[in-house]
């Protein structure tokens, strides 16, 4: 088999969500499972979460799943339903659903249901890509409240930069949340990953942590660790091919990286094919028998390439961490200009996945 693996940690995303837990206590937590759990392998991270309040899924294909794993379980539909037909199953499977235009809302109090829904209506309360404003909402929870069709009427909404602590967005949304809260709602929700962390006036009753599940940080300037988080993939593949390169000499598609120095160049079993960046640079840390070596030239389809020459005892053979607990997949981000929430959910189906629990 081609030398690479994903190994998820179950144990340390159990850990993420008690974490998350305690920076509310009172409150019930919805795991943000949506893009197979990012990435992570949603039967088996649902499957370890036994004890969740709740699940939050993009559409009703992923709910399906959940509700199959887990019978106690609430299971959010984040996007709500995008057909009428849908809330037939949505009801049979005693979905939460949001509903954020008045499309839905129509559709809702036309559909012939087998038992109510639990409905959640979403307030643009600034990021301004799905929801409706406050006249509009106050419009439909007036339509809703008593509607046969809603078992029980909730209120949430999305922060747009709770990742950048101080940003004035943040406030400006927690007052026109709490703009709306005269009115009569059962539950209401308003936290993501950052605003769980680090913004208790958002924790309302529920809260949704996404990322920080996975052991990333939604902080630019606090890495995971910092905030107590501990990592739930470790990528990692090994060296394939060990080579001596001249003064001179160039690497790699393009011919985009000389050799500076007489040089001892490692072909490692990874691409961009499996999901690593292929906008990562030269100089991009890579770990072998815990040494960090820099990536060099372009990463190809299938391989990368790392510069061995200040680590002779690495071998052909070797381990090489992509990304884990010597190399944060937050730092590797950063250095490609990206979110650890991409490189997560981007690492494709061909990458085998292996579970552990600690």
């Amino acid at each position: 088999m081609r030398p690479l693996l994903a190994t998820v940690d179950l144990a340390a995303i159990r850990h993420n969500y008690a974490l998350a837990q305690r920076c509310a206590p009172s409150r019930q937590v919805f795991a943000v499972v949506k893009a197979n759990a990012y990435g992570h392998g949603v039967r088996e991270v649902v499957s370890s979460l036994e004890a969740a309040d709740g699940f939050a899924v993009a559409c009703l294909e992923e709910a399906v799943t959940v509700r199959a794993l887990h019978e106690r379980a609430r299971v959010l539909l984040l996007e709500g339903c995008f057909e009428p037909a849908e809330y037939r199953l949505a009801s049979q499977l005693r979905l939460d659903v949001v509903v954020h235009d008045a499309a839905q809302a129509e559709a809702l109090l036309a559909a012939e249901l087998a038992a109510p829904l639990a409905v959640w209506l979403k307030l643009d309360s600034g990021m301004h890509r799905l929801g409706f404003n406050d006249r509009d909402l106050r419009h439909w929870h007036g339509r809703l409240v008593a509607a046969a069709s809603v078992a029980e009427l909730n209120v949430l909404s999305h922060l747009a930069c709770a990742d950048e602590r101080g940003h004035p967005l943040i406030e400006e949304q927690l007052e026109a949340f709490l703009a709306v809260l005269d009115l009569p709602f059962a539950q209401r929700s308003l936290a993501n990953s950052a605003a769980v962390l680090t913004l208790p006036a958002a924790h309302m009753d529920w809260l949704r942590p996404g990322i920080l599940l996975y052991g990333s940080s939604p902080f630019a300037d606090l890495s995971a660790a910092q905030l107590g988080l501990k990592p739930a993939m470790r990528l990692t593949a090994r060296l394939i091919a060990v080579r001596e390169v001249a003064v001179g000499d160039t690497v790699g598609y393009g011919a985009a990286w000389l050799a500076q120095r007489p040089s001892r160049i490692g072909t490692v079993s990874c691409g961009y094919a499996d999901g690593y960046p292929r906008q990562a640079p030269s100089g991009t840390p890579v770990a072998i028998g815990g040494r960090r070596v820099p990536l060099v030239g372009r990463v190809s389809m299938d391989l990368l390439c790392v510069d061995l020459t200040d680590a002779p005892q690495a071998q052909l053979g070797d381990e090489v961490e992509l990304w884990g607990a010597q190399v944060p997949v937050d730092e590797l981000a950063q250095a490609c200009g990206t979110l650890g929430y991409e490189l997560l959910t981007r690492v494709t189906a061909r990458v085998p996945r292996r579970y552990s629990n600690g």
